[in-house]
C-alpha cells in the first residue's frame, strides 16, 4: 500500500463524498451518495433535508470507501475536509467528522476551500505540483478567473457580479419548467437545437475587464419566454435552450482565453460542474487547439462536487510541506478563494 494516504470528506452542499489520495495526488478511491432525488419536489436544495442525510450516509461511505479501497482506517495518514464555502449546516457534518477522525488517529487535518479543490481538480492525476495557468472555475454558485501561480498562491481575476453561469442555466430550467438540476436539461436540450435561433445578449463579453454578469441574460430569457406561444413545440424548446447556452458558452470561452493571452501563460483549465457541458467542451478545446494552449479539463466524475478533489488538495498541500491545520478552525459558509 502506497504511503501518505489522505482520507476526505466533502459535504458542503447536497453531495456526500469520500475519497482516499495517495501521496503523489492520485485517487484510490472515491466515493459519492447524491440527495438530487431528495432535493428535486422542491426544486431546489433543502439545507434541513442536506444535512440530516450527510448524517445519515457519511458513516456507510467512509466504510465503503475504506473497503473499496482494500484500506485499514489506521492506514489513513492525514484527514481533509471542506471548510467552506458551503451551506454551514452541511459543511459541520464533514468538518466535525474528519476532525474526530484525525484526533482519533492521531493524524493531521486538513481545512480545504471547496473552489481550490475544483481550481485542483483537472489535475488530479498529474502529479502534486501543477503548472502556472489561467482557470475558469464554473458552477451553480461560482463564476470566476483566477491566476494560478502554485498550490495555495492564487489571484483571482474577475468573478461574477450576480448569477453564476450554472445558477443561471438552473433558473432558466426552472422557468422551461425542466427537471432540476435545470443545467443538464438543457444541455440535452440543446444538442438537436439551433444555436443561433434566438439573440440572447453577451453579457460583458466586450468590458475590458475579467467580471461576470448573468442576470441580464436571465432576464432576457424571461422576456423572451413571454413572446413565444405557449405551449413551446420541442424544436422551439431546443433552439431556444441552444441559444441560451450559447450565449453563456460564449461568455465564458472569450473570457478565458482572452485572461490567459494577457497573463501570459500557455496552460488553461476549466472547472467546476459546468465544465461538464459538452459545448463549453467543444468551443474551449477548439479555441485552445487554434491558440497552442494546453487545455486541461476534470474527469466528468470530477467535476460536481466530489471528494476526489479535496482529498487531491490535501495531498498537493501536504506534498509542498504543509504540517496541517488547526483544528480549533471553523467553517466559513462565505470563505473566499483568495
Amino acid at each position: 500500500m502506497s504511503e501518505r494516504l489522505v482520507l476526505a470528506i466533502e459535504t458542503s452542499c447536497d453531495e456526500t463524498a469520500v475519497a482516499v489520495a495517495r501521496g503523489d495526488g492520485s485517487i484510490l478511491t472515491s466515493q459519492i451518495a447524491s440527495q438530487i432525488d431528495l432535493h428535486s419536489p422542491y426544486g431546489g436544495v433543502v439545507p434541513e433535508l442536506a444535512s440530516r442525510n450527510h448524517n445519515l450516509d457519511l458513516k456507510p461511505l467512509i466504510e465503503k470507501a475504506l473497503k473499496d479501497g482494500g484500506i485499514r482506517l489506521g492506514e489513513i495518514d492525514a484527514v481533509a475536509a471542506t471548510s467552506g464555502p458551503g451551506l454551514a449546516s452541511s459543511l459541520l457534518v464533514g468538518d466535525t467528522t474528519a476532525k474526530a477522525i484525525a484526533v482519533g488517529l492521531g493524524r493531521p487535518f486538513y481545512s480545504i476551500n471547496h473552489i481550490e479543490g475544483h481550481l485542483l481538480s483537472p489535475f488530479i492525476g498529474a502529479g502534486t505540483d501543477p503548472p502556472a495557468h489561467v482557470a475558469l472555475v464554473v458552477s451553480g454558485g461560482h463564476t470566476m478567473l483566477v491566476s494560478f501561480h502554485g498550490v495555495g498562491n492564487y489571484e483571482v481575476l474577475g468573478s461574477t457580479k450576480d448569477d453564476a453561469a450554472g445558477e443561471a442555466f438552473d433558473k432558466v430550467g426552472k422557468m422551461l419548467e425542466l427537471s432540476y438540476p435545470g443545467g443538464p436539461e438543457i444541455a440535452r436540450l440543446a444538442e438537436v437545437g439551433d444555436a443561433g435561433a434566438y439573440d440572447f445578449p453577451r453579457s460583458m463579453i466586450d468590458s475590458g475587464d475579467h467580471e461576470f454578469s448573468f442576470s441580464g441574460l436571465k432576464t432576457s430569457a424571461l422576456y423572451l419566454l413571454q413572446k413565444i406561444q405557449q405551449p413551446m413545440s420541442q424544436t422551439v424548446m431546443s433552439d431556444f435552450c441552444a441559444s441560451f447556452q450559447e450565449a453563456i458558452v460564449d461568455v465564458l470561452v472569450t473570457k478565458l482565453f482572452r485572461a490567459v493571452e494577457e497573463e501570459g501563460v500557455r496552460v488553461a483549465a476549466i472547472s467546476g460542474g459546468v465544465s461538464c457541458n459538452a459545448r463549453l467542451r467543444e468551443r474551449s478545446l477548439a479555441q485552445a487547439e487554434s491558440l497552442s494552449i494546453d487545455l486541461r479539463l476534470p474527469e466528468p466524475s470530477h467535476s460536481t462536487d466530489n471528494a476526489a478533489m479535496i482529498a487531491y488538495a490535501a495531498a498537493c498541500r501536504r506534498a509542498g510541506g504543509e504540517a496541517g491545520s488547526d483544528l480549533n478552525s471553523d467553517i466559513d459558509p462565505n470563505l473566499n478563494l483568495a
